[in-house]
């Protein structure tokens, strides 16, 4: 247990730190409020108002932390040449006292390194390492840690004894920085969000989130590494560090579904950091509303790369000469558009640079130009006609019913999704695009009967790459335009309590609202897109080669983090291997390659219970090292098909009981979540489908899951319906898939505490 006297002493700090916080507060509210009454004499003091504004409200963002500890470690280095011994306590951000003495030093400020990554091998001139919990304002608990000095020598305090318990702790000689701290970490119930790390980051974790911005880093890293937490820490690091770069540029976090994103939303919020952007890589694509399912043989060749050559194909084919001439009457004459004059010229603009809308633009001033010197020869007088008559004509038989209803033959202006609408609605067309690159079968395979208006079309996920894919080679249908738009801006000044100010301060504050307000709005193209200065991509196993081709677009600098576990690639389409992934981001410098091998949230019987499936479906992988145990094993119930319902009821009351006020997720096949949904709350259990709108979502005490959504997730307890059912994903059923397998893979190591299975189907050999 800790000493009371050294809980005492980091309450005393607490206190100091704490007072320190609120005058730093204090000062950024009055920096804000003599910005908002200051008199503004010129344009000058217009633009200084406007930066004296944003800086103090940008700062008082930042210094709000909720009810986080504002610290959670300190560290203490050994005696310097001065005999002094440097202290410093680590904190989720910098406050320093009214003389700027530092008190506490950000977490990811170079000098907290030592903080992570000191060990008794390394101990990066510590002496001692501690680790502080604290609710709310209350020092609850101190954990220390001593390292040896030069001479080998370990120096405690007079009357300091060591006696920290590792209960739950895994032997195995793993180097952990504060054991009792990142124990207690891990015993705490799920939230239904996920929380951050910065209170018990390891070495290993630490050095893939302070890695150099530059280049590709990829981390591949087993269930329960934490590899999404140090992700997101890493993306708030890169912000510390590179402030003033990412900012203009922007930081993207890519997620696998909405119902991951609303699980990590919080992260980076609690770090200070709210400018990032998150998004699914349908996300991305705007303006395309995902409302179907398809099958996966479906979804798999939408998402080769040989979609990439098809959907160029289909956008060639669409660029073709006349068959037959084109009558144009141009005032009292008629010209004629000749077939054999489209042909030089279509493949004139073929050859330009440029996507194909902006070509078409070439293509239709070469053509009118030509029959407007035709016209201007035949019928105007030499040294009569004003300079400006061949253009006039030229305009005007571009504006011309005829000539425009040629060029919609010729070079029709298309849209992503038109492209697509046509393609998959002609036979003839799919047959144009996908010779020597489709097989017949496949070719049938997309076919899909055309829609009365592109808003019912049921788009797919898969869709909305081919859609990214055919935008970028179409181009802008149009120029982008600033049209007005009302704009709300009552939440210009959220977070300041008007009321708490005097009527000439209130009104220059309503004054700052709305001249700040914008008043208009960058109408950008569909096919206009943001690229972003570093990319942060999780679950990057499941993204599919057209995917992937959709993230390089948005990539502006080369600089990304691409996590993810290769034993856990679930969807149909998703990347054989990294070296496919990295082939298909082109890294504009070698990536760097860092494997995360222990797993501190997934329990040891968990993992041990696992393995066999891993190894069936990817052999060449090895599961994490564990670091804790449960205390329990994996419980295995059968059932007839009658008993069922009782035995699966039976089995979620028992994991929701045991592991209350934990969560608990029921996993199953899609297809199974609302049957199952239905059999426990007729059976008197909340149980809900985390995905329905207005519901809980993951905060739900019980959600059933489909096995295909799970990854990323975690929950203390599990219960995994029908094991077979889900390992024949992709199969016929009775058989096993490597994706299934996978799939099965992600569903047995989503639990933090328990695993329960109920089945009435024979198990999977691999958990015989």
């Amino acid at each position: 247990m800790a000493h009371e006297r050294e809980i005492g002493e980091e309450q005393e700090f607490l206190r100091r730190a704490l007072s320190a916080l609120e005058q730093m507060r204090e000062e950024a509210r009055s920096l804000r409020d003599s910005a908002m009454v200051a008199n503004m004499r010129g344009a000058g003091d217009l633009v200084e108002r406007d930066v004296v504004m944003g800086t103090a409200l940008n700062r008082l963002d930042q210094l709000a932390i909720g009810d986080q500890p504002l610290f959670f470690g300190r560290i203490d280095y050994v005696k310097n040449a001065d005999g002094e011994s440097p202290v410093y306590h680590v904190g989720r951000l910098a406050v320093s006292d009214e003389n700027l003495n530092a008190l506490v030093v950000d977490w990811r400020a170079p000098v907290a390194e030592a903080f992570y990554r000191a060990t008794g091998v390394e101990p990066l001139g510590l002496a001692r390492r501690r680790h502080v919990s604290i609710r709310e304002h209350t020092v609850l608990s101190v954990e220390d840690e001593y390292f040896a000095d030069a001479n080998g020598e370990l120096v405690l305090p007079d009357g300091d004894v060591r006696d920290i318990t590792h209960e739950g702790l895994v032997d195995g000689g793993l180097a952990l920085g504060g054991p009792g701290a990142l124990l207690a970490a891990l015993g705490r119930a799920r939230t239904g969000r996920m929380g951050d790390i910065v209170a018990t980051i390891q070495g290993e974790q630490d050095e893939i989130i302070r890695a150099p911005l530059a280049g590709l880093l990829l981390v591949q890293g087993g269930p329960g590494t934490g590899k999404t937490a140090v992700a997101l820490h890493r993306a708030a690091y890169l912000l510390f560090t590179h402030r003033v770069t990412l900012e203009r540029q922007g930081v993207l976090v890519v997620g696998p579904n909405p119902l991951f994103l609303n699980y990590i939303e919080n992260v980076l919020p609690s770090l200070g950091e709210s400018g990032v952007t998150l998004s699914t890589i349908t996300g991305l694509v705007k303006n395309v509303e995902v409302r179907a399912e398809e099958p996966e043989e479906l979804d798999r060749l939408k998402g080769s790369e040989r979609m990439a050559t098809f959907i160029a194909r289909a956008v060639r084919i669409r660029e073709r000469p006349l068959r037959e001439d084109v009558r144009i009457p141009v005032g009292r004459a008629t010209v004629v558009l000749k077939a054999k004059y489209t042909a030089d010229a279509v493949e004139h603009a073929r050859r330009r640079p440029g996507n194909h809308n902006q070509r078409r633009s070439a293509l239709g001033r070469e053509l009118a130009n030509r029959l407007a010197n035709e016209y201007h020869e035949r019928f105007v007088r030499e040294g009569v006609e004003e300079t400006n008559v061949v253009s006039e004509l030229a305009e005007m038989i571009r504006l011309s019913p005829e000539f425009r209803d040629a060029m919609r033959r010729m070079w029709p202006r298309l849209t992503g999704q038109e492209l697509l609408h046509d393609l998959f609605g002609a036979p003839a067309l799919i047959k144009a695009a996908g010779k020597d690159v489709l097989n017949d079968e496949e070719m049938a395979m997309l076919f899909r009967p055309r829609s009365s208006s592109l808003e019912e079309i049921p788009w797919t996920t898969a869709d909305a790459a081919l859609i990214d894919e055919a935008r970028v080679l179409l181009g802008p249908r149009r120029r982008p335009r600033p049209p007005i738009k009302s704009v709300d801006t009552s939440g210009v000044l959220d977070g300041i309590d008007l009321d708490a100010y005097e009527g000439n301060v209130r009104q220059a504050a309503l004054r700052e609202a709305s001249r700040n307000a914008p008043t208009q709005s960058q109408d950008f193209d569909e096919a206009e897109f943001i690229t972003y200065g570093h990319i942060v991509v999780d679950e990057a196993q499941d993204l599919s080669p057209m995917q992937l081709r959709v993230l390089k677009r948005r990539d502006l600098t080369g600089s990304m983090t691409i996590v993810g576990d290769m034993g856990q690639a679930t969807t149909p389409a998703s990347s054989a291997s990294w070296d496919t992934v990295l082939r298909l981001l082109d890294p504009r410098r070698a990536p760097l390659r860092v494997d995360l091998t222990v797993s501190y949230r997934t329990p040891e019987e968990v993992l041990e219970f696992a393995r066999a499936t891993l190894r069936a479906s990817t052999p060449d992988l090895e599961p994490p090292r564990p670091v804790r145990r449960a205390g329990t094993s994996p419980i295995i119930e059968g059932a007839r098909e009658d008993t069922f319902a009782a035995t699966l009821v039976a089995a979620t009351k028992r994991e929701t009981e045991a592991v209350a006020p934990g969560r608990v997720a029921v996993i199953v096949a899609a297809r199974r979540v609302a049957d199952v949904v239905d059999i426990l709350r007729v059976n008197g259990l909340d149980a809900i489908d985390p995905r329905v709108a207005d519901s809980k979502g993951l905060g739900a005490d019980l959600v059933v899951l489909a096995a295909e959504g799970a990854n990323g997730l975690e929950f203390d307890a599990v219960v995994v319906v029908e094991p077979a059912e889900i390992a024949s994903r992709g199969a016929a059923p009775g058989e096993l898939s490597p994706q299934g397998l996978r799939t099965l893979y992600v569903a047995l190591t989503r639990p933090t505490r328990r695993l329960s299975l109920v089945h009435v189907l024979a198990l999977p050999h691999t958990l015989v």
